[in-house]
């Protein structure tokens, strides 16, 4: 079967087999962002966006993505750098396995909701599986470039502004 897709608004055409699941078609095309750690639909690091809403590409059949369009983490570096940096600031980074599926979840979340409260940022995130913390660093930074990005200046814990981030 033929497909075409838009792949961080690139149109890639591509022959798939039935079965082919959307993760399969974005390794193959060197999208190695999205990165599988389960198999069962359960950590996360697959997550993409398609038609601007974060899926699970593990769980997507390629064909139902056909004359779609797919954004990867390649598609949004600019915010995902700007994300990593709130990151970085508060001690947050680990392994780094997590953060292309975690990213995404953050991007679409900040796109989708304005001032989400801890609760909801918990809810929103609750399919990322990190194996490397206890998640507390990981929120605060998520507050804090919610925080700056969606204009309200109140930081929280190691409050700091990211210069280059707004």
């Amino acid at each position: 079967m033929k497909i075409k897709v838009w792949i961080n608004d690139k149109a890639i055409a591509t022959h798939i087999d039935g079965d082919t699941m959307l993760i399969d078609v974005l390794r193959e095309k060197g999208y190695k962002s999205v990165k599988c750690g389960c198999d069962t639909t359960n950590c996360g690091l697959c997550t993409v966006w398609l038609e601007g809403r974060p899926v699970l590409s593990c769980a997507v059949p390629a064909a139902r993505a056909d004359g779609k369009h797919v954004t990867t983490l390649e598609g949004v570096a600019e915010e995902a750098e700007a994300f990593g940096r709130f990151m970085a600031a508060q001690g947050a980074e680990q392994c780094g396995y997590c953060s292309p599926g975690l990213i995404m979840n953050v991007l679409a979340m900040a796109r989708e909701m304005k001032r989400p409260t801890e609760t909801q940022i918990k809810e929103y995130l609750a399919g990322n599986l990190c194996r490397c913390t206890g998640y507390e660093g990981q929120y605060r930074a998520i507050r804090n470039y919610l925080a700056v990005t969606q204009g309200d200046y109140q930081l929280f814990g190691k409050g700091e502004v990211i210069e280059g981030v707004r």
